[in-house]
């Protein structure tokens, strides 16, 4: 499922405007988005929790030469299901 699949499905279950679906979709995002860059924990009940953590680095290894490459930290972005989205997804088998 793609975004604008979500856009015309919103937009076909309420009778609103794809236009002004997508805008508010679209605004959603990029407010978590934004709450993500400043080191906020996202939180939606019922469906999840996006948060950034920080992976460390590491010493791996340049597959063509073999010689050791220091990894810096990265910050990436987690998520975790929600209980009514785990029972949903688990029930739906």
């Amino acid at each position: 499922m793609t975004k604008k699949d979500i856009i015309m499905k919103v937009a076909e279950d309420t009778a609103l405007k794809q236009v002004d679906v997508k805008e508010v979709v679209q605004r959603t995002f990029d407010l978590i988005t934004e709450g993500l860059q400043k080191g906020e924990k996202v939180e939606l009940r019922n469906f999840g929790i996006f948060k950034v953590k920080t992976r460390k680095g590491r010493v791996g290894r340049n597959p063509r030469t073999g010689s050791s490459v220091t990894i810096p930290n990265k910050k990436v972005v987690s998520f975790k299901a929600g209980m009514k989205m785990k029972v949903d997804v688990e029930d739906s088998k």
